[in-house]
C-alpha cells in the first residue's frame, strides 16, 4: 500500500508541476525600427516587441525575443529554435531567399500593418533618381530573403548589380558610403530613420515601386495550433485599443488595420 501511495502521490506532483509550467513564445526578430531594437539598456523594445508581450499576456504565457539571420527565419522555425516570427514580417509576398510565396512555407496570423517597400538614396544625389527607369542598371542593396531584395532585384535588372546585407539597417550604411547606389527596405523604417540622426545624409526617393500594399502578419509553423489563440488575442486587443496605443507611441496609428486574410 506504502508504494501504491507513494507512487500516487508522484504523479499527482507531477501533475501539478506540469499544469503550473509557464508556456514560452519565443519570438524571431531582426533590429528592425520601430518593429523590434534594443534600446539604451540593451533591451527589446518597439511596436512588434510590446505586442508580443501584450499578446503572451493574454495567453499566460511567457515571451522571449531571439535575434536571428533573416535569410535563415524559415530554417530557424521549423528547426524549433523559435516558435514565430514575429518582426514586421510581409506576410503577401515572394521570399527573396526560397523564391516561394511565404504563405507556402508559414501559417500567418491576422495582418496588423500596411507597409510599401521605398528606395532610399544619399540626399546629395536627389537629381539622379526620379522614376523606376533611373535604377535600371544600377548597385543595389537590400535586406537578404527580403522583401525588398525580390523588388530591388526586378528594378536594376540584369545589367545591374544586387548587394545582399544581414539587415536593412546594413543596406543604409552601404548607400552613406557610395558602395551602391540606392536601397530598397521596408517604408517603416525608412521614414522613421533617413534624414535622422547617423543617417542625416539619407532621404527616401520619391520612385513607386508598385501599386500593391504590403501588410505585416506574424508567421507561425504549419499547423501551429498557436495561430488561432494568437488571432484571438490581436482581436481582444484591438477592440481594447490596446493596439492604437502602442500603434500611436511609435507612430504607426495610420499604418494600424486588422485583416483576417494576410495574404491578399
Amino acid at each position: 500500500m506504502k508504494k501504491i501511495a507513494v507512487l500516487v502521490l508522484a504523479v499527482l506532483i507531477l501533475s501539478v508541476s506540469c499544469a503550473n509550467k509557464t508556456e514560452t513564445l519565443i519570438c524571431g526578430v531582426t533590429q528592425f525600427e520601430p518593429m523590434n531594437f534594443l534600446d539604451t539598456n540593451g533591451n527589446w523594445t518597439g511596436f512588434d516587441t510590446e505586442f508580443a508581450l501584450l499578446v503572451g499576456k493574454k495567453l499566460g504565457m511567457k515571451v522571449e525575443f531571439q535575434e536571428i539571420t533573416w535569410s535563415q527565419k524559415f530554417v530557424e522555425l521549423q528547426s524549433g529554435a523559435i516558435n514565430c516570427i514575429w518582426n514586421g514580417m510581409t506576410a503577401n509576398t515572394v521570399d527573396g531567399t526560397t523564391g516561394r510565396p511565404r504563405h507556402e512555407d508559414v501559417d500567418f496570423s491576422y495582418s496588423y500593418l500596411l507597409n510599401q517597400q521605398c528606395v532610399v538614396i544619399r540626399t546629395s544625389r536627389a537629381g539622379d533618381f526620379s522614376s523606376q527607369r533611373d535604377l535600371i542598371g544600377k548597385i543595389a542593396a537590400a535586406e537578404k530573403g527580403s522583401a525588398g531584395e525580390t523588388i530591388a532585384v526586378e528594378a536594376i535588372g540584369a545589367r545591374g548589380t544586387m548587394i545582399d546585407k544581414t539587415k536593412q539597417i546594413d543596406t543604409f550604411m552601404e548607400v552613406l558610403s557610395g558602395a551602391v547606389d540606392f536601397a530598397v527596405v521596408d517604408s517603416i523604417l525608412a521614414h522613421r530613420l533617413a534624414g535622422t540622426g547617423d543617417f542625416s545624409g539619407l532621404m527616401v526617393a520619391d520612385i513607386p515601386l508598385g501599386s500593391r500594399m504590403e501588410v505585416y502578419a506574424i508567421g507561425f509553423r504549419k499547423g501551429s495550433d498557436l495561430v488561432e489563440r494568437v488571432n484571438n488575442a490581436i482581436m481582444e486587443l484591438y477592440n481594447e485599443g490596446k493596439l492604437y496605443e502602442i500603434a500611436a507611441k511609435y507612430g504607426l496609428r495610420e499604418s494600424l488595420v486588422i485583416g483576417t486574410d494576410p495574404i491578399r
